[in-house]
């Protein structure tokens, strides 16, 4: 569309700032038509989700859309843009009603972009996806609203931001290993459920973790996600008479298909054999402690598909031999590494060169800052190249678990940890203007 034809669309919802926050950054507008509950199986006429069962009942966002029904564009006033992706812009909106305090994210798409990307199954994924969540480290779609033109998902605001701004903010730009344990370990329980659902996520990295009002994570963003079949995730208690079943993939997605040894990176250095052939002997993996395990990982599925961000590419997505569940294993042990660093391992000069670093180049940790012998196995034994002997290519999150890095986590009892900081209580009123300094609280023990 023209510049005219979004000014004219920007000026009729009411935008109050133009100002980004973030790096992202893209456009949105919409008619006031729109589409709530429909009987309709397309994509576009969905309805709006149920609640919740762990929703809290008190949620003012929650309140807000039932009681607004049928729910518009209209009805929302978008302060300002948060944040843009690949097919999408982020906005803070909020009721133009008074009162109540509901505030969103509102993921915003441009339907003839999407139609002209062909993207319009990644929205129509993720949406899906949205759906299915209910959990505490996972986003609630409250609403998905549809416009001649465009398509919006509202979701919770973040007043924390991301780990990649906070990052900044911190000393040295890095995080210290108590705060790198604490996000690692919900990123973790949000990674189990989502495998537990057959979904496999596909994009972490820090840009992706949101920090809420009590300083607790929110991951987001899963257009690049894969949603599995029903029946390639089952969650299964594993036991010595009761051994996991060998992986076997089966479920390809995707229409691209590469040879065993094909690498997608031109000139590639090793192009004659696998990218996973060993070149020295590695440790014995971690045993399982003693007592059955919950095993929830999608075992028989395999992907083609070449997408993610290029420095957490793990190996197998760059060589193109097809990946599953493992590459979120891999991403997890970049994701690390970048929070404790203040970089990632393979980075080269260009896009090519940290291609290559990631299939040939073997790991290597910075002698500052120094960090504990059990973080660096647990980084190491993420980022093996070879999938099928990765840490979580198994037994998933439960073996992860079960490393002595995460000592002393109480995963039952983790939301009720002490986060490493807490974004300020006027986060939303900051936003509202300019983005501010504000006094967020960075607890002494991280």
């Amino acid at each position: 569309m023209d510049a005219e034809d979004l000014a004219d669309d920007l000026h009729s919802l009411s935008f109050a700032s133009t100002t980004t926050t973030t790096k992202r950054s893209t456009s949105f507008s919409s008619e006031t038509t729109t589409v709530t509950p429909s009987t309709s199986s397309h994509f576009l006429h969905a309805p709006i989700p149920n609640a919740k069962p762990h929703a809290p009942s008190s949620d003012p966002c929650a309140s807000f859309i039932h009681r607004t029904r049928p729910l518009a564009l209209s009805h929302l006033r978008f302060t300002r843009r948060l944040g843009s992706g690949d097919m999408s812009a982020v906005y803070l909106a909020e009721p133009k009603e008074e009162g109540g305090g509901a505030v969103f994210a509102a993921k915003v798409m441009e339907k003839e972009d999407l139609a002209r990307r062909n993207k319009e199954g990644r929205a129509k994924t993720e949406r899906e996806i949205l759906e299915m969540l209910d959990h505490p480290f996972l986003p609630t779609l409250y609403a998905s609203i549809h416009a001649p033109k465009w398509l919006c998902f509202l979701t919770p605001f973040c007043p924390g931001g991301d780990l990649h701004v906070l990052r900044q903010r911190f000393p040295n730009k890095r995080f210290l290993e108590s705060a790198v344990r604490f996000y690692a370990s919900e990123v973790l329980l949000a990674l189990e459920y989502l495998h537990m659902l057959g979904i496999i996520y596909r994009d972490l990295k820090p840009e992706n973790v949101l920090i809420r009002s009590d300083g607790h994570i929110m991951l987001t963003d899963f257009d690049l996600s894969l949603k599995c079949d029903d029946s390639t995730s089952t969650a299964q208690i594993i036991s010595d008479q009761n051994p996991l079943p060998t992986r076997n993939h089966c479920h390809v997605e995707g229409a691209r298909v590469a040879s065993s040894s094909s690498c997608i990176i031109p000139n590639c250095i090793v192009p004659t054999a696998s990218c996973f052939q060993p070149k020295r002997k590695r440790k014995k993996k971690q045993k399982l402690r003693s007592g059955p395990a919950f095993v929830a990982e999608p075992m028989n599925v395999r992907s083609m598909s070449f997408v993610g961000t290029h420095e957490y590419l793990a190996p197998e997505i760059v060589s193109g031999e097809g990946h599953g569940s493992p590459v979120d294993w891999w991403t997890l042990g970049i994701f690390m590494f970048e929070l404790f660093y203040g970089v990632t391992p393979f980075k080269g000069m260009d896009h090519e060169l940290t291609l290559a670093n990631i299939v040939a180049r073997a790991l290597e940790f910075p002698k500052e800052p120094a960090c504990s012998g059990a973080m660096k196995d647990l980084i190491s034994q993420l980022l093996v190249k070879d999938p099928g002997k990765r840490l979580g290519s198994l037994m998933g999150a439960s073996a992860i678990k079960q490393h002595s890095f995460f000592d002393g986590v109480n995963w039952a009892l983790l939301r009720c940890t002490t986060p490493p900081f807490l974004p300020s209580p006027n986060a939303k009123a900051v936003y509202d203007d300019d983005h501010h300094t504000s006094p967020d609280i960075f607890v002494d023990s991280y």
